[in-house]
């Protein structure tokens, strides 16, 4: 560690001290933009032997209890690197140098365990109904769903799954190291949105140490230190699986894909059906490219939502339509086809009876059929000449009426 990360450090220390109440909030909004600090916190933290270790652990406990939230943010965006250096020290079994980092996780677990008036916390959690759209699914996508009895008994329900209460712990051991560990993750993952990328980088790098370690696939890796494999529960897998699907899409694409890899490989060989549900299922919702995601931009994850506004289709049949079909029909020109095919065709029109209503005898009956017949072949022969008709250059069916005398 360099002199001048010394010096930013113990400035640090003694600036808080000599800081009145009035400007703790004017401190602590200015604290996260000044990253030549973080960045030496987060050398002092890496060597477990360093003097200014001790201090800082106070100092960082402090800005947590102190109850203001810029301040609790700060501390806990040194939470990962923090768990790193306790489970790199377990695993080499020399907790002596581990003892400020311990009692700051356990300071921070019996802080947030309980509620300000000092009762212990019940935390919920709803799970939502697939039969509903939400940001992440959307009902339509998933395909039919059966409208059964059960079914239609529990739509509209919300299922509610309570975690808590949790026991205060004086120490960590081997039992409860990831119970409290699980927990001060799930604590930040709650404040992912307020995490810088730093804080996200060392996520993504711990998450892929602490499941490599001791096997083959540290060596592809090339990490160095710490030989032993670090035991981890499948609830603390799936926290850190929380993290990493947050990273994926806030400018980490590659330092979150190598982690999930890795705890899909320590899963794997651990037989953990949790995480591997997880991981799997973020792998299979990735796109297939990288995201080019800028780091100082908007941070969203693209989903498909369905519009509020109803949209009609275009083949909709609507009374607009059905008018605009008629309009269409009128518009079209009187004479098809079948008026050019029939020509001079004359339908005639016949009547039994003679235009006075008289009857005719039997020997007037021919000679009237004769003179009928002459009449219809000079009806055939003539042709109208309407205006109409001789613009358009089509012939008009004419009607001719026969009159048969009885």
């Amino acid at each position: 560690m360099l002199a001048v990360d010394t010096g930013v450090v113990e400035e640090w220390l003694s600036e808080f001290k000599t800081l009145p109440e009035a400007s703790i909030s004017s401190y602590a909004t200015n604290l996260k933009d000044k990253s030549a600090l973080i960045s030496s916190l987060y050398k002092v933290i890496q060597e477990p032997q360093n003097e200014l270790l001790e201090p800082v652990c106070h100092q960082l406990f402090e800005f947590y209890r102190s109850g203001e939230k810029q301040l609790l943010r700060f501390t806990l965006q040194f939470l990962p690197e923090l768990m790193w250096c306790y489970l790199a020290v377990s695993a080499s079994r020399d907790l002596q140098s581990s003892g400020c980092i311990e009692a700051l996780l356990l300071g921070i677990y019996n802080l947030e365990i309980v509620d300000k008036e000092g009762h212990s916390k019940v935390l919920s959690f709803t799970i939502p109904s697939l039969s509903k759209p939400s940001v992440y699914h959307e009902p339509s996508s998933i395909g039919s769903m059966a409208l059964t009895e059960g079914a239609l008994s529990q739509h509209g329900l919300s299922r509610v799954v309570y975690s808590g209460p949790h026991p205060q712990r004086e120490m960590l051991t081997a039992q409860n190291r990831f119970e409290v560990l699980t927990f001060l993750l799930l604590c930040y993952n709650a404040a992912l949105s307020y995490m810088p990328a730093v804080s996200l980088q060392s996520l993504c790098q711990i998450c892929s140490r602490i499941c490599v370690c001791g096997y083959p696939r540290q060596q592809v890796r090339k990490y160095k230190g710490v030989n032993s494999r670090i035991p981890v529960s499948s609830e603390f897998m799936v926290q850190m699986l929380t993290g990493i699907y947050y990273a994926f899409y806030n400018g980490e694409w590659d330092l979150a894909r190598k982690a999930m890899d890795d705890i899909l490989y320590r899963a794997q060989l651990e037989l953990y059906p949790e995480p591997l549900l997880v991981a799997n299922a973020i792998k299979a919702s990735l796109p297939q490219g990288a995201m080019k995601s800028s780091k100082e931009g908007t941070r969203c994850i693209q989903v498909e939502i369905t519009p509020t506004s109803s949209r009609i289709s275009r083949n909709a049949v609507t009374s607009m339509s059905i008018r605009g079909h008629r309009w269409k029909r009128h518009e079209q020109p009187e004479n098809g086809n079948d008026a050019t095919e029939l020509g001079n065709f004359i339908i005639p029109e016949i009547s039994v009876t003679s235009v006075a209503g008289e009857r005719t005898g039997n020997g007037e009956k021919s000679r009237a059929l004769a003179e009928n017949d002459v009449q219809h072949l000079q009806g055939v022969q003539e042709t109208a000449t309407d205006p109409r008709t001789d613009s358009k250059g089509m012939p008009e069916i004419r009607r001719q009426k026969s009159v048969i005398l009885i």
